[in-house]
């Protein structure tokens, strides 16, 4: 953190019925290293510290500053997109993290609260859904939205759909791999759109990384799409 070693990665996530660029999730990734051989142990050993806090109030501003910066570099407007933010609920739930202080931080950079999204993952459950829910009250009626990762990979992911209500719901890449050819996560994605129409939640397939689960999801209605086959995660905004 001292020396703001981490790199920052752009990744599009695209309309699959039209084709445009909703926005983009912003990814932190450490530089190698025999400690920690890929960036999931590393995000692993940090939520296992006492730098928890720290650490994600360094990487929401080191996001968000050089989303501008890539913004001002490809000469786009930093308001035309919406940007994909990894939290911690610990975090969300932290008082401090409510003080205001990322709505000065987005206000510095010209963007607003209506266009970030926290997202959720599964690994980080969730055990008290009821006082959760009144904390995700506070970023919701700033404009905040709310997404939850990895649906559909385990219980806590579908217990945080059904109770916490998201804005965007992104299928876990299991779901997706291969799509096209397993009737059984077909089923699964079926439900799961199905639930999403009667709520009004949108969908994220990720992990699409072949054209045929493309025109599946395409033929399913499926909102929105992340993967290797529409956009890798990059240092610009592609």
């Amino acid at each position: 953190m001292q020396q703001h070693l981490l790199t920052t990665y752009f990744q599009p996530i695209l309309n699959l019925q039209d084709g445009r660029t909703l926005g983009y999730e912003i990814l932190n990734r450490p530089p190698e290293s025999k400690l920690f051989p890929n960036t999931e142990s590393f995000y692993d050993f940090i939520g296992h510290t006492d730098h928890v806090f720290a650490f994600e109030h360094f990487c929401r501003e080191l996001s968000i500053e050089r989303f501008r910066a890539a913004c001002l570099t490809q000469e786009q407007k930093p308001q035309d997109a919406v940007i994909f933010l990894n939290i911690h609920p610990r975090v969300l739930a932290d008082s401090n993290y409510r003080s205001g202080e990322t709505i000065s931080l987005l206000n510095r950079n010209g963007l607003t609260p209506e266009q970030v999204v926290f997202e959720l993952t599964e690994k980080h459950a969730v055990h008290d859904y009821v006082e959760f829910e009144r904390v995700l009250s506070h970023y919701r009626s700033q404009g905040f939205r709310i997404a939850v990762d990895d649906a559909g990979s385990g219980y806590n992911s579908l217990k945080a759909i059904v109770s916490l209500k998201p804005d965007f719901i992104k299928l876990d890449r299991f779901l997706i791999r291969h799509v096209d050819t397993h009737p059984e996560q077909q089923h699964i994605i079926k439900i799961l759109k199905q639930y999403a129409a009667s709520s009004g939640t949108n969908i994220i397939a990720e992990g699409i990384e072949r054209c045929e689960e493309v025109q599946f999801l395409q033929s399913e209605g499926i909102d929105y799409g992340q993967g290797y086959v529409l956009g890798r995660p990059d240092t610009e905004l592609k």
